[in-house]
């Protein structure tokens, strides 16, 4: 295992692998190659925007303020359009927004362009939203989204009004033809999530997701939910937990990032963990990203990395370098 440092002007605040050469869509396409070359901006934006993610096709970006209400959509280097979000309370948690392809191939755009509660799925290159319709939204503030890599579930880690991070997992297909399922309890059942904090998500495969709790519980009796400070994997297609395990006094963090039956969590430092036991395979303390918890509440930025999609390389933001680390 290796850590290599590529020197930078100032932080990135978004990176996407483009090839074996880094990105930042935030930094108005910095880039840099192989050789760790600073490659200049091709524009600026004249607008502060600290966060940015990227389609796993690479066709769409998206940059935004994390805290604030304001996003552009980027087809390649083009601005598509601008989006919204809710002013509801959005200084408080994280902009809800994720890239993706559904099942058909369409690229879309997932957000809550009307209110903090309300999923829309929107095609990327016309803007024509798919889930129109009448919709009955419960008192859930959607964060951090992603869609599972065949495009057939969403997966929202938010949290509810006590403050209490949670996860909900929704059937996109079914919601193109019946909007209202997005307002719903979706797929994931309630008492799965209710017992520690959920601060944290993504998808191993088009099945399973992974869930990660902190400290906080909501309800220490249950046993049918994922305690705190644990990883869990959750198949749809079964309904229940594969995996639960303890991961430990360092609780993961707000950000998850799916490399084979392995994880990469955040918090201090990048961590490596085996998914079906929550043993840290390998962990980089040298490499300090912020120590963010949740995705509500008490600012903190949320660590910029990105893992190169052949899983052998994590590029993670530092102040003055990204480091690259060469996994095992």
């Amino acid at each position: 295992m290796t850590v290599e440092s590529i020197p930078v002007k100032a932080a990135p605040k978004s990176l996407v692998w483009d090839g074996d050469e880094l990105v930042s869509a935030v930094g108005g396409g910095r880039r840099w190659g192989r050789d760790g070359v600073e490659r200049p901006a091709p524009f600026a934006w004249s607008f502060p925007f600290d966060a940015g993610t990227a389609s796993a096709s690479g066709h769409y970006s998206a940059v935004y303020q994390e805290r604030g209400t304001k996003a552009v959509l980027l087809g390649g280097e083009r601005v598509a359009r601008e989006l919204n979000r809710s002013y509801y309370h959005a200084s408080s948690y994280d902009y809800p927004l994720a890239l993706g392809a559904l099942g058909d191939g369409r690229e879309v755009v997932v957000h809550c362009p009307d209110e903090y509660n309300v999923l829309q799925i929107e095609d990327a290159a016309s803007g024509e939203r798919l889930t129109a319709g009448g919709r009955e939204p419960e008192d859930v503030f959607h964060s951090r989204l992603s869609l599972s890599p065949d495009g057939r579930y969403l997966l929202s880690v938010g949290w509810l009004w006590q403050p209490f991070g949670t996860a909900l997992v929704y059937d996109t297909a079914l919601a193109l033809s019946d909007p209202g399922t997005l307002d719903g309890d979706g797929l994931l059942p309630t008492a799965a999530v209710m017992n520690g904090e959920v601060t944290a998500g993504c998808w191993l495969d088009a099945d399973r997701l992974v869930l990660a709790t902190g400290a906080e519980e909501w309800d220490e009796e249950e046993t049918v939910g994922l305690p705190s400070r644990h990883l869990g994997v959750w198949s749809v297609s079964e309904g229940r937990w594969l995996h639960r395990s303890p991961v430990g006094d360092a609780e993961p963090g707000v950000v998850l990032l799916p490399r084979g039956d392995q994880v990469i969590s955040f918090t201090g430092h990048p961590r490596l963990l085996d998914t079906a036991t929550g043993r840290v395979v390998a962990e980089w303390p040298e490499v300090g990203v912020p120590a963010k918890s949740a995705c509500f509440g008490r600012q903190v930025p949320t660590p910029v990395a990105a893992l190169h999609p052949d899983g052998t390389r994590l590029a993670v933001a530092q102040a003055d370098r990204v480091a690259l680390i060469t996994l095992p």
